[in-house]
């Protein structure tokens, strides 16, 4: 085999293993039992070490160096690329450093399930620490082998090629944007009828097979995934095995609903990436903005329409045996478009979302920078909520506590959410623009146009491109906070 050929053949080990550890980490999330989780984070640190160990063996060196382009086709460059990007971050870390780290956090994360139940910020803040400890030192080793930030070596894992000074700018423009904007739709909202909460109880049994029952509209193959219940909403397992998670509330069934949509939208990506390109680099999604963009494309762009719920108000109705105004599409379309700052991020509406996460995104830069520490998190939590969106939160279960990704070793995540939601709005528009079928369509429950103008202008590209490369090749143009800000004007206030 040519170099090329063997580094394919180890990068296809290393995914298989990859692919383990994270329907590992479902488990553990979704059904494993309490008491597992010892025994868990032994399994999830070996797993890595052994990746660790193919990635950084001797050989590879040479194997890169001697891996050229010439005779390849349009994806193998991009896909030794990718391979390269992942190599350099690898050497940069001990596998010391590597199961200390998977070991912390996975002793985090299940400390972090029982303080959120019981509001207790101060008995996971010594596990929260270590994990913050490993972090800054594999942040200072990435930093150094690719030239960048403490913070942007982070961000790169999540967002390659992401830098926090692009980012910057686009929340200093939403951030100057967003007060005055959400006064006025508030203004405009008063002067209209109040939505109505349909009254429960909604048996989670009945929630989730309505919830199936739309995701199999949108496409959603349960031969290769399937909906379960976690603490905290999330997608994970591999493209042909996608395990999806929801929480539910028997009084009100409309977060869960959406939060189902949502993580049907990542599931869908991940389903449509290249299976040509299955367990190599470049055939896996491109980024969390990119990933982000595909589930919240579903849920806002698309499910929180009054086009979706002129055809989704009749089912909601059968499922749950519903009559009179509030099973009524306008005042569904109401309810879902309904503005109201809180506390929580994953149940906040897109007009203050972009608040929850710019209030995230500053602390953790804070926090791996060492300009913060983590039992000054508290308070400088709830002294930004309050900056921002003029409310404090009654306990921590409520502020700090309520997002898994610190407690979990997800630093320099954050951004990716709000980079989505503006990838999302140009996408969407860029997509109606193409193909006028795509509108009628949602409204009639046929999303065949849409998903298919996605697998061919994102999903199938899988990481061939870099993410500002293919917004530009959909849409024409690279990243633009205006398209997303014409979006929110044209819904809340035309």
């Amino acid at each position: 085999m040519t170099p090329y050929e063997q580094l394919e053949k180890r990068f296809k080990r290393l995914s298989a293993l990859g692919e383990a550890e994270a329907v590992l980490h479902w488990d553990m999330s979704a059904i494993m039992p309490r008491g597992g989780a010892e025994a868990r984070a032994e399994q999830l640190a070996e797993l890595k070490a052994v990746q660790h160990g193919l990635m950084t063996a001797p050989e590879m060196a040479d194997l890169f160096n001697d891996a050229g382009e010439a005779g390849m086709d349009d994806w193998q460059p991009a896909n030794l690329r990718e391979m390269k990007r992942r190599w350099i971050k690898a050497t940069a870390l001990s596998e010391d450093l590597v199961v200390a780290l998977s070991k912390a956090c996975s002793v985090c994360e299940t400390i972090w399930r029982t303080a959120r139940a019981e509001a207790d910020f101060a008995a996971v803040a010594p596990s929260l620490t270590e994990v913050l400890g490993l972090t800054r030192q594999a942040a200072q080793a990435k930093a150094e082998a690719q030239d960048l930030s403490l913070y942007d070596a982070l961000l790169d894992d999540y967002e390659p090629d992401g830098r926090a000074a692009d980012i910057d700018p686009v929340f200093d423009t939403l951030e100057e944007f967003l007060p005055d904007f959400l006064g006025s739709v508030l203004d405009a909202q008063a002067s209209r009828p109040a939505p109505i909460l349909p009254e429960g109880p909604f048996p989670e049994a009945t929630q989730k097979a309505l919830g199936i029952q739309f995701m199999e509209a949108l496409g959603f193959d349960f031969d290769h995934g399937r909906l379960d219940i976690s603490l905290h909403p999330f997608c994970g397992g591999t493209p042909d095995d996608v395990r999806i998670t929801t929480r539910y509330d028997e009084a009100d069934f409309t977060s869960s609903l959406m939060g189902v949509l949502h993580e049907t939208g990542h599931a869908l990506y991940e389903r449509g990436l290249p299976k040509a390109w299955r367990g190599q680099p470049v055939g896996e999604a491109l980024g969390m903005s990119i990933h982000e963009s595909q589930s919240l494309l579903v849920e806002m762009q698309v499910c929180r329409s009054d086009g979706f719920l002129s055809y989704a108000a009749p089912l909601m109705r059968a499922a749950f045996d519903g009559s009179g105004a509030a099973w009524q599409a306008d005042n569904l379309y109401r309810l879902y478009t309904r503005i109201k700052p809180d506390f929580i991020r994953v149940d906040a509406d897109e007009v203050t979302y972009p608040a929850h996460v710019i209030l995230r995104y500053r602390l953790e830069r804070a926090l791996i920078d060492g300009d913060m520490e983590v039992p000054d998190i508290p308070a400088a939590w709830n002294e930004g909520m309050q900056r921002m969106l003029g409310l404090t939160p009654p306990s921590d279960r409520e502020g700090c506590l309520q997002d898994l990704h610190w407690y979990d070793g997800a630093w320099g995540y954050f951004p990716t959410y709000t980079l989505g939601a503006m990838t999302a709005a140009q996408l969407f528009a860029a997509a109606k623009t193409d193909e006028p079928l795509i509108e009628p369509g949602i409204a009639e429950g046929n999303f065949k146009p849409l998903f298919a103008w996605l697998r061919s202008h994102v999903h199938s590209q899988g990481s061939l491109l870099s993410a500002k490369d293919l917004l530009v090749e959909a849409t024409g143009k690279p990243l633009d906070p205006e398209v997303f800000k014409a979006h929110l004007t044209t819904r809340y206030l035309a």
